[in-house]
């Protein structure tokens, strides 16, 4: 089959690979119809997640069509249409039985390996490095699904693809990310980064009673979408303190809650330390550029929540802890238990309430993937939120 492999720094490429077969009895084999480039997908080409691998299929955003069923799986049929979540969970454990997905205790592989780097495993994931599991991700003709009585959500006709695919993820990220800031009604709520997740975010935040949304990003095609979903905006483009912004537009107390849609690659153009981020990233001293973390605990108010479901790979210099302490902050992260929101997001997209087909604005085929990369990361010709057919 087809699929878009990792070969490096910057190199997405076109590869024939095998076509994947039913390994384990909870297994099914998904025929691709979409699927979609993430701002997470990113991070593996840009050279900052370790444990690739060259010639690793990437890509965790998908959906299909059921071709193949192991034998203990009897959620699901040949024929049935699926959006596969990105976290690969057993459904049994201590943690997926507590609804926490994403930190599943039997589904990574290379769980020994993980512990070593970060005290604990969490869940495999797909197309996301030897780390996760080292399984075959979905940007690709068929996907091997794992635990296929657990993942995938059988989705109904009347839906098109663009209004599901990101069940598979973005979605449930973003609604995650505004549970996590613990939004109650007549809060004013900051969002940065306007991506997919960010825009996810703000709708998401409005639907959960959030007066005022305030989206900060600097690029326009991203604040005219923020916009149009309700959010008022603020363009740090032009050299505007986002600080002194969010204290003008709440009368000196600083939001309710802030929302770290960003993560690891943030810009921060002109200040000290972005420019600092950004030099020892160049010369391997870090990784991850968290001006946006830092200034988040800036701008919130005192007792103010911070939720941060933008990526970081590794350690973050210079994070205000002595911040975080006086202003008596709660941080909230983690990768998103996208199963726990399959059902109650489906109806939301069901009953009118959103459609998340609003993000699209680029739909080609699988082939032109490594072209895709470059013009979304580059963020050329408007482009938000890709959907690739193979």
């Amino acid at each position: 089959m087809k699929a878009l492999c990792w070969h490096g720094f910057h190199d997405v490429r076109y590869d024939n690979v095998p076509d994947p077969k039913i390994l384990n009895p909870r297994d099914a084999i998904i025929r691709v119809t979409a699927c979609s480039i993430c701002g997470s997908d990113l991070h593996l080409t840009d050279g900052y997640v370790p444990t690739m691998q060259a010639g690793d299929v990437i890509g965790h955003e998908t959906m299909g069509e059921v071709v193949e069923v192991g034998a203990d799986v009897s959620s699901l049929k040949v024929g049935d249409r699926v959006v596969v979540p990105f976290t690969i969970s057993c459904g049994s454990c201590w943690y997926c039985q507590k609804g926490l997905y994403s930190l599943c205790d039997d589904s990574n592989p290379a769980a020994e390996e993980q512990k070593k780097l970060i005290g604990h495993a969490t869940a495999g994931l797909f197309g996301y490095s030897h780390m996760y599991g080292g399984f075959a991700g979905g940007q690709a003709e068929y996907l091997r699904v794992p635990y296929a009585d657990v993942g995938p959500i059988t989705v109904p006709a009347g839906l098109s693809d663009a209004q599901v695919l990101f069940l598979s993820d973005i979605f449930p990220t973003g609604y995650m990310a505004a549970e996590n800031a613990n939004i109650v009604s007549g809060d004013v709520v900051a969002v940065w980064g306007c991506g997919p997740v960010g825009q996810f975010a703000i709708r998401s935040a409005l639907l959960m009673g959030a007066s005022r949304v305030i989206a900060i990003d600097e690029v326009p095609e991203r604040l005219a979408m923020a916009q149009a979903g309700g959010a008022e905006v603020i363009d740090f483009s032009d050299g505007k303190d986002v600080y002194d912004a969010l204290m003008i537009a709440t009368k000196g107390k600083g939001p309710d809650s802030c929302i770290d849609a960003v993560g690891a690659e943030a810009a921060g153009h002109g200040s000290m330390d972005a420019v600092l981020d950004k030099v020892k990233a160049a010369v391997h001293l870090a990784t991850d550029r968290a001006h946006v973390l830092r200034e988040i605990v800036k701008c919130v108010r005192k007792g103010g929540t911070l939720s941060v479901p933008g990526v970081y790979i590794a350690g973050v210099d210079q994070f205000q802890m002595g911040a975080f302490v006086a202003k008596g902050l709660t941080m909230r992260s983690g990768q998103t238990h996208v199963q726990r929101y399959l059902k109650p997001l489906l109806a939301l997209i069901e009953n009118g309430s959103i459609d998340p087909s609003f993000v699209v604005t680029h739909e080609r085929p699988l082939s032109e993937g490594p072209d895709l990369y470059k013009t979304f990361r580059e963020k050329k010709d408007g482009c938000i939120k890709v959907i690739m057919r193979p």
